[in-house]
C-alpha cells in the first residue's frame, strides 16, 4: 500500500486526540534540548523543586531573599529541569508485513507516526527507521510543524526487501544517538529468531516497547481444501489439506508462539503488546499503549 495521504495516515479526529497525549519513558534519560518533559535533574525551569545552601558563586538571581529576611541565611532555590525525550521507531519492512487487510505494514506506519506525532508536540525527538536489507531512516524531527515531513517520509517506503533483524537493529544501533524509548513494529515472523535483535536492544539499555503486529487472516485463518502455501520471503513451499484439526493445531502454535514472545520480553524488561492490523492507531495508542504506559 503506497501513495498514503495525510488524512489517511493521520486522520483529522485522530490528530486532534493525539495532540493532548504524552509518550512516557519508565527510565530517565539526559536530554540534549530543552523540551516539555519534567526531569529528575536540577537545572533553571519555572518549576521550583528544593532549596539548598547557598556556596559564594552561586547566581544571586535565584537566591530566596524572602527566606533570608526570616532566617538570615542565604538559600538557593532548584528547579525542575526540563528535557527532550530521544524515541526511534524501528518499522519491520519486510514482504510479510505486507499482508492483509489493512496490511501489517499500513498498521505499522499508522501506529509510528500517531506516536511519532505525539512526541513532536511535546517538543521530543523523534526517529523512524524502516528495517531493510538497507535500513531507510529519517531525519530527527522535532515540533508539530514536521507532521509533513514526517508524512512524506512514510510515503517514500514500502514492504519489499527480504533481510535480517539482527543484523538492521545492528546498523540502527550504529547510527543511533542517544538513549530513550524503542519502540520495535514487527510480526516477528523471523526464521533465525528475533531473540537475538531484541537482545541487542536491550543491551542498550533502551527503554524497549515490542508490538507485535498480526492480521486478522493470521489470527483466525479462513481456509479450507487442498492449498500450496509459499513464504512470501524465501518461496519456501509446503502442500497442506486444510482441516478442523490442522486449523486448531495451527492456532495452538500461533498462541505458544505469542506466549513465547510475551515471555521473552517480560523477562527482560521489555513492554510487550498483541495487536491485530485492523484495530486502528486509534485504539492501539489511545487504549492498549496508554495502559501499557507508553502514551498518557
Amino acid at each position: 500500500m503506497t501513495g498514503i495521504a495525510t488524512d489517511d495516515l493521520l486522520p483529522p479526529q485522530l490528530l486532534a486526540r493525539l495532540e493532548r497525549m504524552e509518550l512516557v519513558s519508565r527510565k530517565v534519560f539526559r536530554g540534549r534540548l530543552k523540551g516539555e518533559r519534567r526531569s529528575r535533574r536540577k537545572g533553571q525551569s519555572v518549576e521550583f523543586a528544593d532549596f539548598r545552601n547557598y556556596v559564594p558563586g552561586d547566581d544571586l538571581r535565584f537566591v530566596d531573599w524572602n527566606l533570608y529576611a526570616r532566617l538570615d541565611k542565604l538559600f538557593l532555590k532548584l528547579f525542575l529541569e526540563e528535557e527532550d525525550l530521544h524515541v526511534f521507531f524501528l518499522v519491520d519492512a519486510s514482504p510479510s508485513m505486507d499482508f492483509g487487510d489493512p496490511t501489517k505494514f499500513f498498521a505499522a506506519k499508522q501506529i509510528a507516526a500517531a506516536l511519532g506525532f505525539v512526541g513532536m508536540c511535546r517538543g521530543d525527538r523523534i526517529r523512524f527507521e524502516f528495517l531493510g536489507a538497507e535500513n531507510k531512516s529519517s531525519p530527527v524531527m522535532r515540533g508539530r510543524s514536521q507532521l509533513w515531513r514526517m508524512t512524506e517520509f512514510m510515503n517514500s517506503v514500502e514492504a519489499d526487501e527480504v533481510f535480517d533483524l539482527t543484523s538492521a537493529v545492528k546498523r540502527f544501533l550504529l547510527r543511533a544517538s542517544g538513549r530513550g524509548i524503542v519502540v520495535l513494529l514487527s510480526d516477528l515472523m523471523e526464521k533465525s529468531g528475533y531473540e537475538s535483535a531484541l537482545r541487542l536492544l536491550v543491551g542498550q539499555q533502551m527503554d524497549v516497547f515490542v508490538l507485535h503486529l498480526l492480521s486478522p487472516e493470521e489470527m483466525d485463518p479462513a481456509l479450507t481444501g487442498d492449498l500450496k502455501l509459499v513464504d512470501c520471503e524465501d518461496a519456501d513451499e509446503a502442500e497442506v489439506s486444510i482441516s478442523g484439526a490442522l486449523l486448531k493445531r495451527y492456532k495452538a502454535t500461533l498462541a505458544s508462539f505469542v506466549d513465547q514472545a510475551r515471555r521473552f520480553c517480560s523477562q527482560r524488561d521489555m513492554t510487550y503488546l498483541l495487536a491485530r492490523s485492523d484495530q486502528g492507531a486509534d485504539v492501539i495508542v489511545g487504549q492498549y499503549l496508554r495502559e501499557r504506559g507508553l502514551v498518557r
